[in-house]
């Protein structure tokens, strides 16, 4: 397993109102969103099981947050074609989704993989073929993939908060998927990017690189302030929490 960081060290939480929507509010960890992290897939990546390196984070196949997801994606698909998708065939002839054991719809697995993951030798490019589409397009690859799959590893949750007058918040969290978001098979995982200094040398910070995947998540007016809130801390010349994986700053 590779060089990881604990999963508990200090952070740096904002909080500010959703400009859009005066109900909601956004808890924003920026010690995440400013750090360094950036997507080794191919390139260093170890993957989630031992002896898959070239499977990234696509080894168990994603499961649909809701129909409306996997509908979507079933439209992407029908544009898949053999020189995009290493197993087309397969996929068509046997279909490409499968049921879990808690009764889950997701993506099939296909010889040990999700069976949208071109293997490293496929000639149209190795990795999802569903990714590679929306590339070939001129799309975001967050418009043809598996929501949980775009998302990763940025971490969206929900909780109403009932504030002391009696009225109530929704409270959206915008953070880290570490591996507890996987659940407690997280802690099982080979290895997890995270939280690996190997995966955090990247050349914008996370709310940079991600802009397109924090905009559909946030909407583009609390994107804005998450990043005039980042940028402030950027320039301070002591950020508080910097992200324990990230390189040392000059």
């Amino acid at each position: 397993m590779g060089e990881e960081v604990d999963l508990d060290h200090t952070r740096a939480w904002v909080e500010f109102p959703d400009p859009a929507d005066e109900d909601q509010v956004f808890r924003c960890d920026l010690t995440w969103l400013t750090s360094r992290w950036g997507c080794i897939f191919g390139n260093g990546c170890q993957g989630i099981r031992a002896g898959r390196a070239s499977d990234g984070c696509c080894t168990l196949g994603a499961h649909f947050s809701d129909e409306d997801d996997e509908r979507r994606v079933t439209e992407h698909v029908e544009r898949l074609t053999p020189e995009v998708w290493q197993f087309h065939d397969e996929g068509i002839r046997s279909g490409w989704t499968e049921v879990d054991e808690d009764g889950e719809r997701k993506t099939r697995r296909y010889g040990g993989a999700c069976i949208f993951n071109n293997r490293p030798e496929f000639p149209g490019g190795g990795g999802c073929a569903l990714h590679l589409l929306a590339l070939r397009e001129g799309r975001e690859p967050l418009e043809t993939k598996p929501d949980v799959c775009w998302q990763l590893p940025i971490r969206r949750d929900f909780q109403w908060v009932e504030l002391p007058d009696g009225e109530q918040r929704l409270q959206v969290s915008i953070g880290e998927y570490d591996r507890r978001g996987w659940g407690a098979g997280g802690h099982d995982l080979h290895w997890w990017c995270t939280g690996a200094p190997a995966a955090h040398q990247g050349a914008d910070p996370v709310y940079v690189s991600y802009r397109a995947e924090l905009t559909e998540l946030m909407g583009k007016d609390a994107y804005d302030r998450l990043v005039e809130l980042c940028e402030t801390r950027l320039a301070a010349q002591l950020p508080l929490a910097p992200h324990p994986a990230d390189p040392p700053r000059p």
